[in-house]
């Protein structure tokens, strides 16, 4: 700071000059009294500057820039964003206020479907509706197909079967008229199952649990191979129909009644912490709860209280039509805890099942038998650690945990068991958020303006968890000298994260390793 120097030494030169004119002694001494005092006030200045600078400096370059969170999208303000015939006016607007605070909790079960795309960011109300109306037609098919394959598999009188379709399980809108009954699946007529998908347009898609992961997967002929599914051509083919359909529906007989008993040992296991975020579904009485659980089949739930009942009910319901609707995944142990806080907010079941259709897109590949899904995304949790801290990324070597396992459950359950009920509400919504962004299109241009600049990704979730291991870095670099202790390290998160510091570092992330991980790729 040579400019400070300079211009406070000329200063205290004319001071001394003109003191020292009267030639006192005394004048003297006050001089150099005042000289002293001088020296040292610059001195603090001079320090104080520094000080400042290197922080300026350092908030600059840290990666860990810290911000209170935002309020939530509010009732008014969801409202004001809608013009006359129901559209939205600013997607990016919309989005954006998601992604900054998350949702208030009274209007979550209108804002998700747009999030999980559900609903198109520019759809009215009028499409909004018809899309509405088809979704719940075709969940109620296939809760009538779920119905048929659990008399199949529990030899449950027709009669029982027939009284329980009439019961309000769920979202008191389970009665379903004669003349909606389609084609039933395997067990009580010859006909494969067709499902309809509302969100794609009510395009008609053929089931074969025949098919494996790597045959669904294929570039090269799956198209083909989707034809051949259903309209075989070849006089072989057709020599052979009659057993390969046979074999194929007690194939996924098989699967669903196996899918069936994990689901409700798992509907029966989920815990209660969203009972204080769902008031109403928390007082549903027990007389409710009883008859929902005898609809879907239910059993060895006298130890639960009336609202734990009928959100395993729910669970079973929704989880069977899924297993369904997408058989190459069909059920496994985990999608519970992702379904179980869509229920909580969504009340009626077919709006639920969509939603979790919409976030299963994505999830989906968590569930696949042969991992090739979570193995992507440990390897790239393993890259944004690599690129950002190689210190940590060395130790992590010495320890053989490169590959990140220890992070295995939070991949896979999308930090349900880490964060608590609100808080991984509040993730998924920032979550979602960047996803309907990608959806839609929206670049880096679109977030110019936003305060940190960081593009929507479909991978924010692993920038998290990336954050949360980075967050640690001394006591895993310090006191672990094995994998093992780095994943009890991880699993005694649970109820230590905070999920805005948390999301403000993966968004930091995202800023300064993306385009460089990106690029590596």
């Amino acid at each position: 700071m040579p400019f400070i120097f300079s211009s406070s030494s000329a200063a205290n030169a004319a001071t001394v000059t003109q003191l020292g004119s009267g030639g006192a002694g005394a004048s003297n001494a006050g001089v150099r009294v005042n000289l002293t005092i001088t020296t040292l006030f610059i001195g603090l200045v001079i320090a104080a500057a520094i000080i400042m600078y290197s922080t300026s400096r350092g908030r600059l370059k840290s990666p860990w820039s810290r911000r209170k969170r935002k309020h939530s999208l509010t009732p008014q303000q969801w409202k004001s964003f809608f013009t006359p015939d129901g559209k939205l006016r600013d997607g990016v607007k919309f989005l954006k206020k998601v992604r900054s605070g998350g949702v208030d909790a009274s209007i979550r079960s209108e804002v998700w479907p747009f999030l999980l795309g559900v609903y198109e960011l520019n759809s009215c109300k009028e499409e909004r509706d018809k899309l509405r109306t088809h979704g719940r037609k075709n969940y109620e098919k296939l809760r009538r197909q779920c119905r048929k394959l659990l008399r199949c598999n529990t030899g449950e009188s027709d009669s029982f079967m027939d009284s329980a379709e009439s019961e309000d399980v769920v979202s008191a809108r389970e009665s379903l008229s004669s003349e909606e009954i389609t084609s039933s699946p395997v067990c009580s007529d010859n006909t494969p199952i067709v499902l309809e998908d509302p969100m794609v347009g009510g395009s008609r898609r053929y089931i074969d649990p025949n098919i494996s992961d790597s045959d669904s997967t294929a570039s090269d002929s799956s198209q083909d191979a989707e034809v051949s599914q259903t309209f075989p051509s070849s006089d072989t083919k057709e020599e052979n129909d009659e057993s390969t359909e046979v074999q194929s529906k007690l194939t996924l007989t098989e699967d669903f009644s196996t899918w069936q008993r994990i689901i409700r040992l798992d509907a029966i296991r989920a815990n209660g912490d969203w009972i204080p975020y769902s008031k109403t579904q928390a007082e549903v009485s027990e007389e409710r709860a009883v008859r929902s659980a005898e609809v879907v089949g239910l059993k060895d739930y006298e130890h639960l209280e009336p609202c734990r009942i009928f959100h395993a009910s729910r669970l079973v319901a929704i989880l069977e039509a899924y297993a369904l609707h997408d058989p190459e995944i069909g059920y496994c142990q985990g999608m519970s805890d992702l379904l179980s806080p869509i229920i909580a907010v969504m009340t009626e079941d077919h709006e639920a099942f969509w939603c979790f259709v919409g976030f299963m897109r994505k999830a989906r590949h968590n569930f696949r038998l042969d991992e090739t899904g979570i193995r992507r995304q440990l390897s790239r949790v393993s890259k944004i650690i690599k690129s950002k801290d190689s210190h940590l990324y060395k130790h992590l070597e010495k320890l053989q945990a490169e590959d990140c396992f220890f992070v295995y459950r939070m991949v896979v359950v999308l930090f349900r068991r880490e964060l608590s009920f609100e808080q991984t509400i509040c993730l998924w919504e920032v979550m979602w958020a960047d996803q309907a962004a990608i959806r839609a299109g929206v670049g880096k241009s679109g977030w110019n303006r936003i305060r940190q600049r960081a593009p929507p990704t479909e991978d924010l979730l692993l920038y998290a968890i990336a954050a949360s291991v980075l967050q640690r870095r001394k006591q895993i670099i310090e006191k672990y000298s094995s994998m093992d202790e780095i994943i009890r390290e991880c699993n005694n998160m649970a109820g230590q994260l905070d999920v805005w510091k948390l999301l403000d570092d993966a968004h930091d992330l995202v800023v300064s390793v993306h385009d460089k991980i990106e690029t590596a790729s």
